[in-house]
């Protein structure tokens, strides 16, 4: 039994890192080196690098920049595109330092299962974001970012503190992912065709031009007929 208790808690850490990674990388490193950092939670010897007060105080100085620049519309979709090439492998490397010290083929398996899944919060994150920014105001925005900083921590402590219950509430989330991802693509495919129709109905507007009534054609005026 305890042992099966470990190894949850393994898969659970594993997993939750990846997840929340590809949500917000820098306040999941940030709460597992302060968890690991006071005790609160230990970490594996090889994950045990985020405690290093250097590696707190870089996440932290990140997640400062990113709260900021994840509430402002476009801009927070610049982030996203950005990290792309962060976010995922850096969950991959999260998901594999949080086995331990085990057989090299299960630190491989968990990289790329926690690759795969730091991707696919990303793309959900990130074209939920594009979608949330055609609407004018700016409130949607925040909720959405605020609500994403709130679903890192309580995920994380999820993970950290009930394992079997964030696996369970993990597989439902997958779950919705398979909902979500295509009415996302498709409604990106949709502000993507609204925004080509508009670019070129602007373009042919500005082609138009507006000649003076002096350069008009002038109408040539029939005669009239004799008068019998």
């Amino acid at each position: 039994m305890e042992q099966l208790e470990q190894i949850s808690q393994t898969i659970a850490l594993s997993l939750g890192a990846a997840w929340a990674s590809g949500i917000n990388l820098y306040a999941t490193v940030l709460v597992l080196g302060l968890m690991g950092n006071s005790g609160a939670m230990p970490l594996p010897e090889s994950l045990q690098i985020v405690q290093h007060p250097l590696v707190i105080g870089a996440s932290a100085l990140m997640y400062a920049v990113e709260f900021f620049a994840d509430k402002v519309p476009g801009v927070d979709s610049g982030w996203d595109a950005i990290h792309s090439f962060i976010r995922i492998p850096a969950g991959a490397a999260l998901a594999a330092a949080a086995t331990g010290q085990v057989d090299p083929a299960i630190s491989l398996a968990a990289a790329l299962i926690g690759g795969s899944l730091s991707a696919a919060t990303h793309a959900t994150k990130a074209g939920s974001r594009i979608l949330i920014n055609a609407s004018p105001e700016p409130f949607s925005n925040w909720g959405a970012s605020l609500g994403e900083d709130l679903l890192v921590l309580g995920g994380l402590w999820t993970a950290l503190h009930h394992p079997l219950l964030f696996l369970a509430l993990l597989l439902l989330f997958l779950v919705l992912l398979l909902w979500l991802l295509p009415r996302i693509w498709r409604g990106l495919c949709l502000l993507g065709r609204t925004l080509r129709d508009g670019f070129k109905r602007g373009r042919s507007g500005r082609s138009l031009r507006i000649l003076p009534p002096e350069q008009l054609p002038q109408q040539t005026k029939r005669p009239s007929p004799p008068e019998s």
